[in-house]
């Protein structure tokens, strides 16, 4: 484990992929934003020439019953190409059943305007951080 490096929290979606990041210390998941297919591996590039990067956290999607669905082959897909272009870089596939709902129910919560909350972006890239702490508070 290196002293000080973060972790990349993805959420992969058809058409959007959120993605958050921990702080150094990995104490805490931030969203960093929503972005397509084809910009993801750039913006990770820029994550990864800021500070090191220990590992990869993505959403894995369960059916409610706990069993691997339709979205897994393209999760798979997508972790695939992430350890292609990322060698040697742990990925670590995390439960996302209900992180949408939870992100949504977040951003009402902290009293996010409605218009707002229905901007899928916005639900995606926060549902990448809330895997991401998943993650980081089942370690700690």
């Amino acid at each position: 484990m290196q002293e000080y490096a973060r972790l990349i929290g993805i959420d992969v979606g058809k058409k959007r992929i959120g993605l958050a990041r921990t702080d150094l210390l990995q104490t805490i998941a931030s969203p960093v934003g929503t972005f397509s297919p084809d910009e993801i591996f750039e913006q990770i590039s820029l994550i990864m020439k800021e500070s090191p990067i220990e590992g990869f956290i993505v959403g894995w999607p369960l059916t409610l019953a706990g069993e691997e669905g339709d979205a897994v082959a393209m999760v798979q897909q997508f972790i695939n190409q992430l350890e292609k272009k990322f060698k040697g870089v742990p990925i670590y596939k995390v439960d996302e059943r209900y992180t949408s709902n939870k992100a949504k129910n977040l951003m009402l919560e902290i009293g996010v305007p409605k218009k707002k909350r229905r901007e899928k972006e916005r639900v995606d890239r926060i549902a990448a951080a809330l895997i991401l702490q998943s993650y980081l508070d089942s370690i700690q």
